[in-house]
């Protein structure tokens, strides 16, 4: 019989696919109805060919010059602090540390829940950070989620996908990651301008503050995925046109807020080194 490994709530297991690709009904397929990731489906997707992903990624030769600088920093830095974090800090204060960076992200998500006109998913999220900023004690806890109020992330280059605004072209950031002119635009530009609590930071000059959600935002995400990462790049052909295909399913799923769920995520490695910035991962969302 096949082994399966539980998916966690939040974290949808990543599905690997050769040449670059993740065909959305075989990332279906390989996550069970009860939320279980199947290993045979995953290595049926390692070796299946299939055609390369849809979107343009004209800058594929540097884009491919700069994943490779990012696995160096990752594999040397990111990955051993990842791993021990994993190992030495117990499961529920990884937990609570996460819900709080959550917690603290609820503007961002209320101010685009309501321009994409999702009124009733804008008042779960003000009900959300009611009940896990007072039940919650701060947001430690997720409460909300216990009484079926159910998490979901918004972002402004999802809000501009809801609008019809394609993502141009592919691009790889040094250090952040799979993006694309969209997305970056929301990830850089605007919602740091939605998020009170990091203009709160950077206009009292509370650099050390903001350098710390960061990196506990950028840890906590890449912590999160660390071990399907590890199965995706040991199953690929191509590891960067997996990531690329898996990157570019990921968003298709966001911006259908919620009706293609079984999508997987994919870490931004959001160490976001400016101060005045968001130090926001893709939340998770």
């Amino acid at each position: 019989m096949v082994a399966s490994t539980p998916v966690a709530s939040e974290d949808i297991i990543l599905v690997a696919e050769s040449l670059g690709t993740v065909a959305a009904d075989r990332s279906a397929a390989a996550v069970g109805a009860d939320g279980s990731i199947h290993v045979a489906a995953i290595q049926l997707a390692a070796v299946t060919p299939a055609g390369d992903d849809d979107g343009a990624d004209p800058l594929e030769g540097l884009n491919r010059a700069i994943f490779g600088f990012n696995e160096v920093v990752y594999d040397s830095l990111f990955r051993p602090i990842a791993k021990t974090y994993n190992a030495y800090v117990p499961k529920t204060v990884r937990s609570g540390v996460g819900n709080i960076l959550n917690n603290i992200n609820a503007p961002v998500v209320l101010a685009n829940d309501i321009m994409q006109f999702e009124f009733h998913r804008a008042l779960t999220t003000i009900a959300r950070f009611l009940v896990n900023s007072t039940a919650g004690i701060f947001g430690i806890a997720d409460a909300a989620t216990e009484i079926g109020l159910v998490d979901h992330k918004e972002d402004f280059g999802q809000t501009l996908g809801f609008y019809g605004i394609g993502e141009g072209l592919y691009l790889v950031l040094p250090i952040f990651g799979p993006s694309n002119p969209r997305d970056a635009v929301g990830k850089f530009l605007v919602d740091p301008l939605l998020d009170p609590f990091g203009q709160y930071l950077s206009n009292t000059g509370r650099d050390a503050e903001s350098y710390a959600r960061t990196g506990m935002d950028g840890l906590k995400e890449y912590a999160g995925l660390i071990d399907e990462l590890d199965q995706i790049k040991k199953t690929s052909v191509d590891y960067y046109a997996a990531i690329r295909s898996l990157y570019r399913q990921k968003r298709k799923g966001e911006i259908a807020n919620g009706r293609q769920e079984y999508l997987p995520p994919i870490p931004n490695y959001n160490l976001n080194f400016l101060p005045t910035e968001d130090g926001s991962v893709a939340r998770s969302n």
